[in-house]
């Protein structure tokens, strides 16, 4: 495990699972949105981001964490293991509701630019995706997971799950 995807539903806890699995491997992390939010929710374009993202893919080394759907069929060309965190909309939307309570008027520091978390009609929308995540998208997921067969795909259906697995790296 040498080029690792984190993907899953908003607010599964990719970037904390990210984090964890960074420190115990010794590998770079690497935020798909510290690349691509540069701004006061700002972000790069297309292309730019695409072009900042391909300088990351070509490393040989990495955790890379988040969804961007648009690019996950390119990434998996590069990766080895894909984690795919598979959690219930509730869960989803309960670590949502927990990160914007904890970061609240402050920028995460998985973020890029100057992206203060807060509760608006942005998260509203934000909330709706996180409920049709798997109607919208999921079907893609399958389909590029199982035609990415060289690729060791990890699948967790919950929080515990995840914790046992950095628990087993942990005592390895």
């Amino acid at each position: 495990m040498k080029r690792i995807l984190i993907i899953g539903n908003a607010g599964a806890g990719k970037t904390t699972f990210a984090g964890k699995l960074a420190d115990k491997l010794a590998l770079p992390l690497v935020h798909l949105d510290r690349l691509y939010w540069n701004g006061e929710w700002a972000h790069l374009s297309k292309e730019e981001f695409d072009a900042v993202l391909q300088v990351e893919l070509e490393k040989s080394e990495w955790i890379m964490d988040g969804n961007f759907l648009r690019t996950l069929s390119h990434r998996l060309q590069y990766c080895d293991t894909v984690f795919f965190l598979d959690f219930s909309v509730f869960t989803c939307l309960c670590g949502i509701t927990c990160r914007i309570i904890k970061n609240y008027g402050k920028s995460r520091p998985d973020m890029g630019g100057r992206c203060v978390e807060r509760f608006d009609a942005q998260k509203i929308s934000f909330y709706k995706n996180v409920l049709t995540f798997n109607k919208k998208h999921r079907k893609n997921y399958d389909k590029m997971l199982k035609q990415a067969s060289h690729l060791n795909v990890v699948v967790f259906k919950n929080r515990r799950q995840a914790d046992q697995y950095i628990k087993k790296i942990q005592d390895i």
